[in-house]
């Protein structure tokens, strides 16, 4: 105890070694602690030593501004009756004061305060000179002057990394990202709040990397992907919470309640902007209850409560006109254009949205939304013509915000953000008869991402996407199209012979999703289907087939392009119930396509699926490289039974521990006609492209052992098929028009005609079975879609467990690239 009392009581004498302490907490976040020991510190040094009393108000203030305790560091900094006259402290008084302000909408004030502050500056090199410049970026942020306050954010930075100042770089990285998501360039706003994530990890920067977290939940919001978002929003306010970070609390609350809307949970939306707000007011943080009540306006109009949607919009456009910042009124002035659509005041709300759409303060978001609500609203009225030219301009619009787009991740979840738009326009020509017009516009919507990564996808023209001619590419393909469209409110299949195109009406998209799901179940269980008689797969087949049955011949060659839950669904599985109940496989040769477009482009192509075994790549068997992925018992069985069907000179072979990624890549892989891999995998719904092939480690770093789909498709190919033998090898996560990415996806994208993924867990007792099979087929010269079919109906047909689609269903051939 003694020698703890004199340690303490010298640390305590000691006020340089307490100050880097209680910074050392503000730096990792941990707010609260930072400013209660600074409070303390500051009291007991107020008569002994006033020099560092100040150093520690000017932390405790510092850490007030941090958790959003705008009024309170303002009270606390002016409260002592002089003030400090070194130059790092006045500059940093001036600093927090001119923040403080500029987050209350004080804007007069926090132009004196930073106004006195770069005065200084000008004849003085202080370090603190940097935070200055970066105040700058936050005031014109506050005014919604975003191109200026980039600008402070870049000088920021420079002077950071001039001066080796990591605290400020990651934080100028993090206000960087932040403005670039404002103004809704995603791509660089990703860019920089990833480098800003990375520089505050190193330094344990706690504070910024949480709120990097944070914004980018709100970045993949606005890019459409919701479960992204809403898992990085809760677990960063969960983290703001703890640490007393009331600011970034209700801004990720926001976030959060974003997400519920979007989803349909429109209470629990409601409940987390109310919360959010009365965090907002208690701080008076001017721009985050402008926040809260803008998002109040649009959950009470979606709810159907135009009154208060009227009153939350009212109070929002208030401190937006109060703070001269057009962008901010422009979002709950659409709002009030939407409750004169909801009330019949069409004229009212014609002129709102002509104004938000003209205005040139708006971003593109807000454009198409207002074009889209001007369609709906001559949709309403009969006016068809300007319906239909309002209909192509949103989506004109939002193709415009796509095409500045550059990483895939960003590309892949977009398009959510117009499935509505996409969704009334189909409705919208279907309803006028102009079915062809609604095939073409649907179709276009569809694996945007795998089609511009291939090269296949021109620039569209005003006039719309070019004709398809659905008729010629089904008889280029050799068979019939089964298109669907699942709608929110009506669902559609557009049944493609050669003869002529036909078009069927279907139930709303979540009947039929709610259908899907429970068959995937059942189908992964440990009941044989058939013999149960599952009502789910009797009922999809009647629902989603039995339409178009008469167009359909015994053994046809039948190309699925599904939709929205449809792509998780093998159609092989679907019960046929007359003349005696069987799967729709005994009927049908079945693969799944992308787009008709892309369909087409792989049959226009040059490639012969007809010429027998090329030369192939087998990979796999690896070691083991940890205790998560064992090795797979039957790996040499597979390997032994694919490899026989090649000449020694036609194949290469990676086994143990030459099965590696590096190895892959290094193969030339665009060579072989056949890759084939026989390993674990991992499917990511977060992030698909993070999906991964598991092979042996190929150095010491953690991860070698990973081939990652987004080095896949960085390596063209060429391949026939690839199939990849792999649990979940189709993906775990289906997006907007994509469908389901991960390795098929990948290996699609990098140019295969042909790959073959699993929709679940393969079974390692009857796959090396089923993939001798395919091998022997596609050695008679059989396509890759009959050779599979032939191989399922030989385990389908056998005696035994091995008969039940849980072996033989996972597998789904994917073709049309």
């Amino acid at each position: 105890m003694i020698i703890a009392c004199g340690l303490a009581c010298s640390h305590r004498e000691n006020p340089q070694a307490t100050f880097e302490d209680t910074y050392k907490a503000f730096r990792h976040g941990d707010l609260k602690k930072s400013q209660e020991e600074a409070s303390r510190e500051c009291q007991r040094l107020h008569d002994s030593n006033p020099e560092w009393a100040w150093k520690f108000r000017i932390l405790q203030a510092k850490s007030l501004l941090w958790r959003g305790m705008y009024e309170q560091a303002l009270t606390l900094l002016n409260s002592p009756p002089s003030r400090p006259d070194d130059v790092d402290s006045v500059i940093g008084i001036l600093t927090i004061e001119g923040v403080a302000h500029a987050r209350l909408h004080q804007f007069q004030e926090a132009e004196g305060k930073l106004g006195q502050a770069e005065q200084i500056c000008l004849v003085s090199s202080a370090a603190t000179c940097g935070d200055v410049t970066l105040a700058r970026g936050v005031l014109a942020v506050q005014r919604g002057q975003l191109g200026a306050a980039k600008q402070s954010f870049e000088q920021s930075l420079e002077f950071a990394r001039s001066r080796s100042e990591g605290f400020l770089e990651a934080t100028a990285l993090l206000n960087l990202g932040l403005t670039a998501l404002q103004q809704e360039h995603f791509d660089e706003a990703i860019d920089w709040t990833d480098a800003a994530s990375k520089a505050s990890t190193a330094m344990g920067a706690g504070n910024i990397t949480q709120t990097a977290l944070g914004n980018l939940g709100w970045a993949y919001y606005k890019l459409g992907d919701s479960e992204r978002s809403l898992e990085l929003s809760l677990k960063a306010e969960k983290r703001a919470s703890e640490v007393g970070n009331v600011i970034l609390q209700l801004s990720w609350i926001t976030n959060a309640g974003y997400v519920y809307a979007r989803l349909g949970d429109l209470g629990r939306a409601k409940q987390s902007y109310l919360k959010a707000l009365d965090l907002a007011t208690a701080i008076n943080g001017r721009e985050d209850i402008y926040n809260a009540l803008r998002a109040l306006a649009l959950v009470s109009l979606d709810s159907g409560e135009l009154e208060e949607a009227r009153k939350y919009s009212d109070q929002a456009i208030a401190i937006a006109r109060a703070d001269n910042n057009r962008l901010d009124e422009l979002y709950p002035l659409l709002v009030k254009g939407l409750i004169a659509a909801r009330s019949n005041d069409t004229a009212g709300a014609e002129r709102i949205f002509r104004e938000v759409e003209q205005d040139p303060n708006a971003n593109r978001s807000l454009t198409w939304r207002a074009q889209h609500a001007l369609a709906r609203l001559y949709e309403s009225g009969g006016r068809s013509d300007d319906a239909d030219r309002e209909y192509r301009a949103a989506l004109a619009t939002f193709e415009a915000a796509r095409s500045s787009l550059q990483r895939s991740d960003s590309k892949l979840p977009f398009s959510t953000n117009a499935s509505r738009i996409y969704d009334d326009y189909v409705h919208f020509l279907v309803a006028r008869g102009k079915t062809d017009d609604a095939l073409r516009w649907a179709d276009y919507s569809r694996a945007r991402t795998l089609a511009e990564g291939l090269g296949l996808l021109a620039k569209v023209a005003s006039s719309g996407p070019p004709p398809l001619k659905p008729q010629q590419i089904a008889r280029q393909a050799g068979g019939t199209i089964l298109f669907y469209w699942l709608g929110e409110k009506q669902s559609y299949l557009w049944a493609i012979t050669p003869q002529k195109t036909s078009l069927f009406t279907l139930p709303a998209g979540p009947e039929i999703d709610a259908a899907v799901q429970r068959y995937r179940k059942a189908l992964v269980g440990p009941q044989d289907i058939l013999e149960t008689a599952s009502p789910d797969g009797t009922g999809l087949y009647q629902m989603l087939v039995a339409p178009a049955q008469p167009l359909l011949t015994k053994d046809t060659q039948v190309f699925v392009i599904p939709d929205g839950t449809l792509n998780s669904l093998n159609f092989e599985t679907l019960l046929v119930p007359e003349p005696k109940l069987h799967y729709w496989i005994e009927d049908a040769t079945i693969a799944d396509a992308s787009s008709l477009r892309l369909l087409a482009a792989s049959h226009n192509s040059q490639h012969d699926s007809k010429t027998g075994p090329g030369k192939l790549l087998l990979i796999g068997d690896a070691v083991s490289p940890n205790a998560d992925y064992a090795e797979l018992p039957k790996a040499d069985a597979e390997i032994e039974n694919i490899e026989k069907h090649f000449a020694p000179a036609g194949r290469e072979v990676l086994t143990r521990a030459q099965a590696t990624a590096p190895a892959y890549l290094a193969s030339a892989p665009e060579q072989f006609a056949y890759i084939h891999f026989v390993a674990h995998g991992t499917a990511s719904r977060s992030s698909p492209l993070d999906s991964a092939v598991i092979l042996s480690k190929a150095s010491p770093e953690e991860d070698s052992f990973k081939l990652y789909a987004r080095d896949i498709i960085q390596h063209p190919i060429h391949a026939e098929l690839v199939t990849i033998s792999t649990c979940y090898g189709a993906g775990a996560r289906a997006y907007t028009g994509e469908g389901l990415v991960g390795l098929s996806w990948a290996f699609r994208r990098a140019g295969a005609h042909n790959v073959i993924g699993a929709l679940w867990e393969v079974s390692d007792a009857s796959t090396p079975r089923l993939m001798d099979q395919l091998y022997d087929e596609l050695k008679k010269g059989r396509s890759p879609e009959a050779a599979l079919r032939s191989a399922k109906l030989s385990l389908l047909h056998s005696e035994g467990v091995f008969r039940k689609p849980f072996y033989w269903a996972p597998f789904q051939l994917y073709t049309g690239t």
